[in-house]
């Protein structure tokens, strides 16, 4: 064992697909533990989106290195004894199942507590255990738009809010996990019993607007009950989304994200400006050449402040598309102002600042070669987290696996012939 890493030691068996509680048992396992990935017979969804070499695809690659992994099918009843047995080995048991399903094949935390008490039970569900919405399906997507984070995050395409390429959901999600099973291991070491982590995709949407969501009832409340009432009787008329948009009140000051909280138009390029605190307000309007006659409280109006900042906004929009990006972004530096050019992801795989910092690294891959992914986003004492190898092809470690939880050569013959796992696709 090596006890430099924070997770060395603990064995995981995920149940898990797509990206939240796969993520999740890839964090653990560039912790140190060990993780047997369950995939049905024909192995987990995203390993057939767009693949590279049989099995083998960008989305499998990004979040399952560093694990095992063994066909099962969970349907089977010969399966239960595999589950059991690996159960009864393990610290850690994470499951993204469809609403019920880990009820139904007794992998729920009320089943599992009474058999195996110190085993720590993580579950990811799309909207939480309780509530109207408790039984339905969902994924980042779907989350992203019942939640307000689609909305929030502003995208518009064709008139309709759309979500970008990031699934913000899904990625916080998996965070939040990983966060609740190294608190469930850290209670077990003073307890002796294991526990059940909670987490959704629901509330990791609405975690990623923190700052939106924060109601002083004697301030917002009849605010937000008239924006309310606005939207109601804009949705019955048919109002377009971008018409209902304009109704909601933001949780930014007035006028600000007009100046000093967003993106402008260079002579070349897009810049990103964030100067929340008023001293660097005051250093961007110096650095600009400008004046800002909010400073100072000087007007307290909201309906004033709205028009004095898109005035202003517009003046620093001209101003921004005097000179090119690299020419304001030298003396933003020098003036400690923060600011960036808008880049794009596939810029950073050589980006000088990624490759300093080693956040992206060359995964050596059997059958495709180096692959650049992202390093482990937490270092711990420069090596506590480091990146696995990639995950093996699929079905090469059957025998190894079951053979290490006592099934004998002649069992793992039939239990390959009868269908219950496979070596291979």
């Amino acid at each position: 064992m090596d006890a430099a890493r924070p997770f060395a030691g603990v064995e995981v068996v995920e149940f898990g697909q797509f990206i939240a509680v796969p993520f999740c048992a890839q964090l653990l396992a560039d912790g140190g533990a060990r993780v047997i990935k369950i995939e049905a017979l024909d192995g987990d969804p995203v390993r057939q989106l767009s693949p590279l070499a049989p099995g083998e695809t960008r989305h499998f690659i990004s979040r399952n290195r560093g694990k095992h992994s063994l066909p099962l099918d969970l349907r089977h009843p010969r399966a239960r004894d595999v589950i059991d047995r690996l159960l009864a080995r393990a610290d850690v048991v994470l499951t993204n199942f469809r609403p019920g399903l880990a009820e139904a094949m007794g992998l729920d935390s009320a089943a599992l507590a009474p058999r195996f008490p110190r085993l720590i039970v993580g579950n990811v569900s799309a909207f939480g255990r309780h509530g109207p919405d408790a039984a339905l399906a969902g994924m980042d997507l779907v989350v992203q738009a019942r939640s307000g984070l689609m909305a929030s995050l502003g995208k518009i395409r064709d008139g309709v809010p759309a979500t970008g390429e990031a699934p913000v959901a899904d990625y916080i999600c998996a965070l939040a996990l990983a966060f609740g099973i190294a608190s469930a291991l850290l209670r077990r070491e003073r307890t002796g019993r294991g526990g059940d982590v909670e987490v959704a995709l629901f509330m990791a949407a609405l975690l990623a607007q923190n700052n939106s969501l924060v109601r002083v009832t004697g301030v917002d409340g009849p605010v937000h009950a008239e924006a309310l009432a606005r939207l109601r009787q804009m949705r019955a008329a048919g109002a377009s989304f971008e018409e209902q948009s304009a109704t909601i009140p933001s949780a930014r000051t007035a006028g600000m994200l007009n100046v000093y909280f967003r993106t402008y138009p260079t002579k070349d390029d897009v810049l990103g400006i964030a100067c929340v605190s008023p001293g660097l307000q005051r250093t961007l309007m110096d650095a600009l050449g400008l004046t800002d006659a909010a400073h100072g409280g000087a007007l307290k109006d909201r309906e004033a402040l709205e028009r004095h900042y898109t005035a202003l906004g517009k003046r620093v929009e001209a101003q921004l598309a005097s000179r090119t990006t690299a020419e304001w972004k030298r003396l933003f530096d020098e003036r400690g102002l923060p600011a960036a050019a808008v880049r794009f992801a596939v810029e950073m795989f050589d980006d000088e600042q990624t490759r300093a910092n080693g956040f992206l690294y060359d995964l050596p891959h059997p059958a495709l070669g180096p692959v650049r992914v992202l390093a482990p986003p937490v270092k711990l004492d420069g090596d506590g987290f480091r990146p696995g190898a990639a995950t093996p092809p699929f079905g090469s470690e059957t025998r190894a696996l079951l053979g290490e939880v006592g099934f004998g050569e002649g069992e793992i013959d039939a239990l390959i012939a009868e269908r219950v796992t496979r070596t291979g696709f």
